[in-house]
């Protein structure tokens, strides 16, 4: 342990450590699952019923918030840890559920099965709960290997003890020992590729700017995550900030930085209260600031806020924005690695790649490399959401498939419905149909199917869902999001969204169909090969990948001016079902063409020419009266 918590005083007991670690406790622990995802569930108000529950009980235990644990489907998750028991989880604990499971565990007996998620696995002397199934024996957790996610929904973050009692700082520790160049090669040989877009070799990105000359050198964290659907490092940032901590050490160690950044978007407040805090602890352990361990290596990090804008997530933009510029991409070379912030040689890497490596410097490089596939090592965090039974975040092997992640993690597709299209990799990625379901995810071999890595979202869609508009919500979003610096995005992700707008709204004739799809193939082209930045180059993969995979939904759009998932509501006739109709008039009140007539408790109708196809009428029926054609 590093050095007896660093501390001064006598060394830490074994007894300490057992209770630092949870192994022995000497009063109930109550922990509270409190990422953002647990706090939007009501895990607050989950904990003011828990300590009003004690109060009125009169009975003492300890509340330990902590991140989260990945299934945020089952959030509020709430784990109750008796003396000599092992720590147990329960799901759906909203401010009423959590009483009659209180009355149960504090009498020593196993809850409603319902409630019961899974129990820790014994440590020591600890007792197991009879009935209870262990947390990495179920589906969602078994096919998982987590690395980065090892202690989020487990530890305290705010603790930095707990964090050095399972072995944090170590890595950084033996990583002073070695020269920067040594750090390099260790981090180029584990394979460990950068987790936040085309997965560029991180220790080769470091050796660049390793022996550049200069008086400063900076080490950037980008933290802006910018696509819709993912959340993977705000997690980890909120479940275990001192991991990130310790692995932007290392690297500014690696490359010859003193100072850092981590670039976040203000929208995390959760996040950046939990860094600032662990910074604080670091800090006053001399893990941070001057002469670190006594080595003579100095690091301060500072957070840099930013405001949201996707195009940031671009790291010439990145930089501009925290220099105090508009947050616009520049073209490239020189690459940050020599000319970055502030003209200084800058290294930036997203938190999931910093994330890892205390685990390599810690095993070893060789531990690093036996996981994954050939080109593609180590595991990667995915943020499932969509229309999938279990949302939340998964972290797996590289090589691992979609459908492994669908299906035996996710629990499949929700409602029962069919499998249609997975988005990989955000608004910059591409749509994956049900043909290409058991491809191994790496970065080579996803895009041989249109498809990127990115960050790591995966947003999961049904038989229910227009590709034609799932390409228009992308686009939609990209062309906002464009900085306009460049001609090629600003004027070419809007001619885009305009031809989707107009397919989905039925403005082309049916002859028009084959010069239509030609134009948008043609268009999207032109915009990926001249557009100057990521955003720009990539902005098209949506619209892409669904008409190489789903032409015949657009083709339906076009030659047949209809919507086969029933979404694009300008395609669509609406009548209403007089059997179903129980004349209660909320179609009428809603409709804002007032196209729809009857009297009161007598089936209504909708007059044709006079709707507009806006659809409210189908969205406020209650008896699902309305037909949509």
């Amino acid at each position: 342990m590093l050095e007896s918590l660093l501390s001064k005083n006598a060394p830490v007991s074994e007894d300490q450590v057992k209770a630092l670690r949870r192994e022995a406790v000497d009063k109930p622990v109550i922990y509270v699952g409190s990422g953002t995802c647990g706090l939007g569930a009501g895990a607050a108000h989950t904990m003011d019923a828990i300590r009003k529950w004690l109060d009125e009980k009169a009975t003492e235990a300890e509340i330990v918030q902590v991140g989260c644990i990945g299934l945020c489907a089952e959030e509020p998750l709430v784990d109750i840890q008796l003396p000599g028991r092992t720590r147990i989880s329960f799901r759906n604990m909203t401010e009423k559920n959590v009483l009659p499971v209180l009355d149960s565990m504090f009498s020593d007996t196993l809850p409603e099965e319902q409630w019961v998620f899974g129990q820790f696995g014994a440590v020591g002397d600890q007792k197991p709960w009879d009935g209870a199934p262990y947390l990495n024996e179920l589906p969602f957790f078994k096919p998982q290997t987590r690395f980065v996610l090892a202690n989020c929904g487990v530890i305290d973050p705010g603790s930095f003890e707990e964090y050095v009692v399972r072995g944090g700082y170590e890595a950084l520790k033996k990583t002073l020992a070695h020269e920067p160049a040594e750090i390099c090669d260790q981090v180029e040989k584990s394979g460990l590729r950068g987790r936040g877009g085309g997965g560029f070799p991180s220790g080769l990105k470091w050796k660049f700017a390793l022996k550049q000359e200069a008086t400063q050198k900076y080490l950037v964290c980008n933290a802006d995550e910018g696509d819709p659907g993912a959340y993977m490092d705000r997690a980890v940032i909120e479940g275990d900030p001192h991991r990130l901590l310790e692995g932007m050490a290392i690297a500014a160690y690696g490359i010859g930085a003193t100072k850092a950044y981590v670039y976040i978007r203000a929208e995390y407040p959760l996040a950046i209260e939990r860094l600032k805090v662990a910074i604080a602890q670091a800090k006053e352990h001399n893990l941070l600031g001057k002469n670190i361990l006594g080595t003579g290596f100095d690091l301060e990090i500072l957070i840099k806020m930013g405001a949201g804008a996707f195009v940031c997530g671009e790291e010439t933009a990145l930089l501009h924005s925290i220099e105090g510029k508009r947050g616009e991409p520049r073209p490239r070379p020189p690459f940050p690695a020599v000319s970055g912030l502030f003209g200084k040689p800058t290294v930036i890497n997203n938190v999931e790649t910093l994330a890892n490596l205390p685990s390599i410097m810690d095993k070893g490089w060789q531990w690093f490399a036996g996981v994954g596939t050939a080109s593609s090592k180590g595991t990667k965090v995915f943020a499932l959401s969509g229309k999938i039974a279990l949302t939340g975040l998964v972290e797996v092997a590289m090589g691992t498939t979609i459908r492994e992640i669908i299906y035996d993690i996710g629990g499949g597709i929700q409602h029962g419905k069919k499998f249609k299209a997975v988005q990989m990799g955000g608004p910059s990625g591409g749509c994956i149909d049900s043909d290409h379901m058991d491809i191994e995810i790496d970065y080579e071999s996803l895009k041989t199917v249109g498809a990127m890595m990115g960050s790591g979202g995966m947003v999961v869609m049904d038989e229910d869902t227009c590709m034609v508009d799932v390409a228009k919500f992308f686009m939609d979003f990209i062309q906002r999001e464009s900085c306009g610096k460049c001609v090629p995005c600003r004027i070419g992700t809007k001619r885009l969204l305009g031809m989707l707008e107009n397919i989905t709204e039925g403005k082309y004739s049916s002859d028009q169909m084959d010069e239509v799809l030609d134009k948008l193939t043609q268009q999207g082209r032109v915009t990926a090969d001249a557009s100057l930045c990521g955003l720009g180059q990539t902005a098209p993969n949506p619209v892409l990948s669904t008409l190489r995979w789903f032409r015949h939904e657009y083709e339906a759009h076009l030659r047949d001016r209809t919507c086969p998932a029933k979404v694009c509501n300008k395609l669509l006739t609406f009548s209403i079902d007089a059997e179903k109709c129980i004349g209660c008039g909320s179609c009428a009140k809603g409709c804002p063409s007032e196209a729809i007539v009857g009297e009161k408790k007598k089936p209504h109708e909708i007059l044709t020419a006079m709707c507009i196809h806006c659809g409210t009428c189908h969205t406020v029926c209650p008896t699902d009266a309305v037909i949509r054609t």
